[in-house]
């Protein structure tokens, strides 16, 4: 958690999930210059007159260092064998706010949690609110989410107010609020509930989800909402993420996240992108 302009902020969390290793680029850099017996890796002499099976593919790819491809990355910047490299990422808790810049790398995988499949609990929360009229009950509900970057409770309060407001405003707008913000077998529990929200809420949550909900409620969220994802970078794009979004001059947020990223990546990959010292 930190302070930033009056605001607390807590800070996304990071795991590799995936690395491929350096073997194949270096497969690849001696493809390029027929070099392959001038490696100090025995399995990459090896495929100089041979074509590797199994096991020699295993030993390349469980390959610690390569003195050609920290020549390449660092004297002659041949960064194309780079991109041999991949790396995945599960990231939990940066905001939208971030996820709008981090989209801009366009060299990567990315699968991010959809606000179309996964607001129902929200929208369940402020039709149970509906039955008795009550916005705290709102408030707390989503409160104990934990679905904001934002840290401070009584900002949240704000925030998650202005949410149940813009839920108000629609819900007196359109005649079929309800059919639109939950399933239709679960449309009688708003009869048979009436008057307790608490109650309701359980039996939404237990009942059908609502397909698709999000359509008509993602005008709700903000920057500061949550977001999961994962990504998968070549270490190409690696390097220029991370030089970009590790920078004095990137948004704070991005940068904790670049941050994270980096300390999560093993030193046989940050030793061809990172510059030290």
């Amino acid at each position: 958690m930190e302070k930033v302009y009056g605001i607390e902020y807590s800070k996304p969390e990071v795991v590799l999930m995936q690395e491929t290793g350096i073997g194949v680029a270096e497969t690849a850099a001696r493809t390029c210059y027929d070099s392959f017996l001038n490696s100090e890796n025995e399995a990459i002499r090896y495929i100089e007159n041979n074509i590797p099976d199994d096991a020699t593919c295993q030993k390349i790819n469980d390959i610690e260092e390569s003195n050609l491809l920290h020549d390449l990355a660092w004297t002659h910047f041949h960064h194309s064998i780079l991109e041999h490299a991949n790396l995945s990422f599960l990231i939990r808790g940066t905001s939208r706010g971030v996820l709008q810049e981090h989209a801009r790398h366009r060299i990567q995988a990315i699968s991010v949690r959809s606000t179309r499949y996964t607001m129902s609990s929200v929208i369940n929360a402020f039709v149970a609110s509906q039955t008795t009229e009550d916005k705290e009950f709102f408030i707390e509900k989503i409160l104990s989410f934990d679905m904001f970057v934002t840290c401070n409770a009584e900002y949240n309060r704000i925030e998650i107010g202005a949410i149940y407001d813009k839920l108000r405003y629609q819900s007196k707008t359109v005649e079929n609020f309800n059919e639109i913000a939950v399933a239709k077998s679960s449309l009688p529990l708003l009869d048979e509930l009436k008057g307790n929200s608490e109650a309701l809420f359980e039996a939404l949550e237990a009942g059908k989800k609502k397909r698709n909900v999000g359509d008509a409620f993602k005008h709700i969220i903000t920057d500061n909402v949550k977001v999961d994802m994962v990504v998968t970078f070549n270490l190409r794009s690696l390097k220029n993420y991370l030089t970009l979004r590790d920078s004095g001059a990137a948004y704070f947020q991005i940068r904790w996240l670049a941050q994270e990223m980096m300390r999560k990546t093993p030193s046989k990959y940050l030793d061809l992108i990172i510059k030290k010292g």
